[in-house]
Parts: C-alpha cells; structure tokens; sequence
C-alpha cells in the first residue's frame, strides 16, 4: 500500500477523474483521491492522495494556487472559454498598458461568480449537468482573493496576452478571464490554462502519467520515493508526544500541553522544548517515537486539544 502524495503533471484530454483511474490501474490500490479538478482542456499540477493521504485532499484543495492562462480578446462563449459556443465577437482596440490596468484591478479581494460550466452542486447537480441541459440557474457571488497577477505578451494582431495569476481556493480563472473582458468593453475567454502550482507542490516537479507507469514497471515500491509525506502538507505547529501519552492519542482521547513537546526536526523529532500554545491553532501530532499520528484541535477546556483527523 502506497500512502503519500503524489505531484502529477496533469496532461490536456484527461479529467481529474481519468488520472485517479489510471493511478489505480497502475498502483492495484483503490484509496486514491485528486486535489481539486482541472478542466480537460487544462493541464498542470494535480497532487493525488494515496491511502491514508486521502484524508488530506480536502486541505490540499483549500491551499492557494498560481496559473498561467492564454486570453483571447473580443470573443465570449457560453462555457467562458473556447470550447464553448460563440456569444459574441468584437474587436480590442486598446493595448498592453490597457490590459494591465484591466487586470490590476482585481487584485485583492473580490466577489466571484461561478460560471455554469463548473463542478459545483446546487440542488444536489452540478452546474455543467444543467448547463449542458440549456439550464442556466442563478449562482451567489462568492469572495476569493488575488494575491498577484499579471499581463504580458500581448499579440495585437492574435488579440491575445498571457494572464499570470496567484489566487486562492475557489478561484475560477475562466471566470476571471471573462471580468477582465468585461472591464474592457470587448468581451474575453480563456483558450489555454496551465496550473503551475498547488500550495507547494510545483510544476518543475511533477510527473505525467506516462512517468509513473514506467517507474511503476521497475515495482510499485519504486514510487514511494516520488510521494511527499503526509505531515509535510501542514503548516501548522508541529509536536511530539511523550511516550507514556502515545495510547491516548492511538485512542483518539485529548491530550493537554503537558503530554507533549514542540517536534525539533534537528534532534529527530525528539524534542525537549516546551511547546507554547496561543489556544486557537491546529497541531500536527506525532508519536514518541517520530511517527505522524493526528491533527488536533483545541477544545473549550484550557490547555486540552481534542482530535480532528487520525492518520
């Protein structure tokens, strides 16, 4: 059984869902799980979850991402990118200095509303099966955060530039395509997007589909070395218990301040500092003797933490 996270490179024509499957076609295991979907037509970084990492994909999902999109100008489409059906068509007359006042401008916070071509379920459907059915329902704002982003490359003649963009969860670079089109009266859409990172996993370091079945062909155990620990994902405090508290956490009861020291990566784990608390953060908890075990969560009562995942 392999149990880590895995950088996959993504490739165009695959769906979040096909690279599970073939992962599982490739490793015989079944507890396989993505990040985060990206569309077919996209490609880039994609961590997966293998075996007990599974239970981390929802933090993975909330981590924040960068992208690299290729935008076209004058043209809107029913999908908000040019898969889709062509709504309308124009001509940009402005320039790159434009553009990147455009897009300038949504840095920061913003209120986003989701495009119909998307995952997310209203009603207990998702949006694209009701797009798909010519059914276009009402969707709420919601608020996502621009870090950074940037234009450049602009081709006048293509009506096409080269978007940059770090943003948080949530964040749909269709549809912020399309706002930038908008903010400059002649309409946009996405014609190329690549996800060149997931919290810290990178795009320098990922590995396409075709990588892992070869490295796979030498052994399954030969792929242990390309998955990231699954404590490595967390940046929250890290502690280690004392040995005579590794039953409780084992049990699942809580712990309190005194049962365990901050984790000293330097002095293998084993630490003697005394960990200090601000009372409201997640810990990452690992065994005596060096092993990751839980996350836990303080509870109402002073100085105690209660379990919130068991790994």
């Amino acid at each position: 059984m392999l149990d880590g996270i895995i950088n996959i490179y993504k490739e165009k024509g695959y769906t979040s869902h096909d690279v599970v499957a073939k992962l599982r076609r490739i490793t015989g295991q079944k507890k396989i799980g993505h990040t985060g979907t990206l569309d077919p037509d996209a490609e880039g970084v994609l961590p997966v979850c293998l075996g007990k990492a599974t239970k981390l994909c929802e933090y993975i999902t909330d981590k924040d991402k960068e992208y690299i999109a290729r935008v076209k100008l004058g043209v809107t489409t029913d999908t908000l990118d040019m898969s889709g059906n062509i709504l309308s068509e124009s001509k940009f007359t402005g320039n790159l200095s434009d553009i990147e006042k455009a897009c300038e401008s949504f840095s920061g916070d913003i209120m986003q509303i989701p495009p119909m071509y998307s995952a997310i379920k209203v009603g207990g459907k998702k949006l694209y099966e009701l797009a798909r059915n010519n059914i276009e329902i009402e969707r709420k704002p919601r608020a996502v955060h621009i870090y950074d982003i940037k234009a450049s490359d602009y081709d006048s003649k293509m009506g096409e530039f080269t978007l940059y963009a770090h943003v948080s969860k949530g964040t749909y670079i269709r549809s912020l395509c399309d706002d930038i089109g908008k903010k400059l009266s002649c309409g946009a859409c996405m014609k190329e997007l690549v996800r060149t990172r997931t919290g810290t996993f990178d795009i320098n370091d990922a590995l396409k589909l075709s990588d892992i079945e070869a490295i796979a062909s030498c052994g399954i155990d030969s792929l242990k070395q390309y998955l990231t620990d699954v404590f490595c994902v967390f940046t929250m405090k890290k502690v280690i218990l004392k040995n005579q508290y590794d039953v409780r956490v084992q049990n699942g009861n809580t712990i309190s301040n005194d049962m365990f020291t901050e984790y000293d990566k330097e002095d293998k784990g084993l630490g003697v500092k005394p960990f200090i608390s601000t009372g409201n953060d997640d810990i990452s908890v690992f065994y005596s003797d060096g092993r990751f075990a839980a996350v836990y969560r303080p509870s109402d009562s002073d100085g105690c933490y209660k379990v919130l995942k068991m790994f």
